[in-house]
């Protein structure tokens, strides 16, 4: 396990970040708070897509950029 961990690339640290991210803003009961911890998973997930070669982050940027986009419309929405 720890040569695991030791072994991961910084690449590979981004994605997991972006994971537990996304995963942890499910646990949140205020929607609010879920957008926000989930923008935060969502924007890890981008750069993560960038740091894979194009033709396969592609569909994590355009995915992630659209989620986030969402989060943030939702959020704007709901201050005024």
């Amino acid at each position: 396990m720890i040569n695991f961990i030791t072994e991961l690339t910084l690449t590979e640290w981004v994605g997991y970040a972006a994971s537990i991210g996304v995963l942890v803003s499910f646990l949140m009961k205020n929607i609010d708070t879920l957008r926000k911890v989930n923008s935060i998973g969502c924007l890890l997930f981008v750069i993560y897509g960038f740091m894979l070669p194009l033709r396969a982050g592609m569909p994590i940027i355009i995915t992630n950029v659209v989620i986030l986009l969402i989060n943030i419309y939702s959020l704007l929405k709901k201050g005024n």
